[in-house]
């Protein structure tokens, strides 16, 4: 019981102290010796440090670096070279300003399914969401909520073949691929996206019947574009498109394809393809999509090395932040006390492992305030026990993969998200002004379609 309470009291203080907006690269290491101090004597803190969380933290880093690297340099590239800002542009003016919400969500959605992280998505999309609500009069606080529509829900964790690290974590741990359970993912994502923007278009149609405006916002942050010197869309879209299309052949064709027996030698880590397989595709995908980035907006480079180098200096902080959470989880997953949790955690629903993970995974992104880190902490300590229990249960792994992918994107965007954070930062508002359209737009409605694919999996299984 002394073990116990100690893993509550470091998840109770990881979460205050993430909310007051200390760094996870401190706090979980602590956090992680202080439940230690419940469960062992104090000698062991050090064999624990090195051995056990320093060992949970570098294998995810080794394993997912290439994704945050790649992921992160694609980004910055999209943005320098103005494609960003071409693809938001070119929605909002032919879907015309009567659907102007519809248009911020939809581009940032392309972005993000096209590997954009979400960081890039509202420095490229706000300003010219800012222009075009400020023109048409319609309130500036609702910005975040249609931005967040495309960026931080279904691209993010539903939607099949996304290279969102999201939906990248689950992969090694049920030896899926990032197309894991389609139909469920699709369904997912048409409640989100369509539940999202119904709640939006009414929070607009309400406003503009009670006579509310843009705003008195002076906007005096905005960084302006000069949209007449924007790359062609085809070259904006184009890596994209090629990301999408080479995630999906790669992880289809090419990668069953080839001869990959060596993978069983001591030197390979002894591996199956179908353990490597999702991370090779994402890999390639979004290499393949810097390189055709580069090539077909050339002439709009100001300072390409600058741009490549931001990106990958860019990629450090996530990754070390989520890997922090997962060394975090590995020494929990190693105490006295996590045998209690894990079997009261088990015990929600004895017959349903999904409903046990999609409650386990919510909560550690709730109070990590991560999708990323919390399902990463989740998996770390549970994610075998998952896996054996699909065997048991006769769950499809790629049934538990999308759940474990959509159940990391509900509570995780409580206030204190750095996301959410920094979203209305850079769209220069307040948590009171625009947290409630995120709150629903990006927990309650991703809570509802998580319920919908934990009924349809539970009688038809993964489709």
């Amino acid at each position: 019981m002394l073990s116990l309470t100690g893993i509550v009291l470091s998840l109770i203080l990881l979460m205050f102290l993430a909310y007051r907006g200390h760094s996870v690269l401190i706090l979980a290491p602590v956090l992680a010796m202080l439940a230690v101090l419940f469960s062992a004597p104090p000698n062991e803190l050090l064999g624990t440090y090195t051995q056990v969380f320093m060992q949970g933290m570098g294998g995810f880093a080794v394993k997912f670096f290439p994704v945050f690297l790649l992921g992160a340099v694609f980004g910055k590239l999209m943005e320098d070279s103005g494609a960003a800002h071409t693809i938001a542009y070119a929605l909002v003016k032919r879907l015309g300003r009567q659907q102007a919400l519809l248009a911020i969500a939809l581009s940032s959605a392309i972005l993000t399914y096209g590997g954009v992280s979400v960081f890039v998505v509202t420095f490229a999309v706000f300003p010219i969401a800012a222009a075009l609500f400020r023109e048409i009069d319609i309130p500036k606080r609702l910005i975040p909520g249609a931005i967040a529509i495309g960026s931080l829900t279904f691209t993010m964790t539903a939607l099949p073949g996304s290279p969102a690290i999201q939906n990248a974590i689950p992969m090694p741990y049920f030896q899926t691929d990032a197309f894991a359970a389609p139909g469920l993912g699709l369904v997912a994502s048409l409640i989100m996206f369509t539940g999202a923007v119904w709640w939006m278009k009414g929070r607009l149609k309400r406003a503009l019947a009670a006579g509310e405006g843009y705003g008195d916002h002076h906007d005096s942050h905005i960084k302006e574009q000069d949209f007449k010197h924007l790359p062609p869309l085809w070259g904006a879209v184009a890596p994209i498109v090629l990301v999408i299309f080479l995630n999906y052949v790669l992880t289809k064709f090419m990668l069953p394809a080839m001869d990959t027996a060596y993978l069983a030698e001591k030197k390979f880590g002894g591996v199956s393809l179908n353990s490597v397989a999702g991370l090779w595709a994402i890999i390639a995908a979004l290499a393949g999509g810097c390189l055709l980035l580069v090539f077909a907006n050339m002439k709009y480079w100001r300072n390409l090395k600058k741009s490549v180098n931001d990106g990958a200096m860019g990629s450090l902080l996530p990754i070390f932040n989520t890997a922090s959470e997962v060394g975090y989880g590995t020494v929990i997953a190693t105490l006295a006390g996590f045998v209690i949790l894990r079997d009261f955690l088990l015990g929600l629903s004895p017959g349903n492992p999904l409903v046990s993970e999609a409650i386990v995974i919510n909560v550690m992104a709730g109070i990590t305030g991560s999708a990323s880190g919390g399902m990463s902490i989740a998996l770390s300590a549970m994610g075998e026990t998952y896996m054996q229990l699909a065997a048991q249960f006769g769950i499809s792994p790629e049934l538990m993969h999308r759940v474990a992918s959509i159940a990391s994107g509900g509570l995780d965007a409580l206030p204190h998200n750095g996301a959410v954070i920094t979203m209305l930062t850079i769209c220069g508002l307040t948590h009171k002004e625009s947290y409630l359209d995120i709150f629903v737009v990006c927990v309650v409605v991703p809570l509802a379609a998580l319920a919908a694919v934990l009924v349809l999996g539970t009688v038809f299984g993964s489709f």
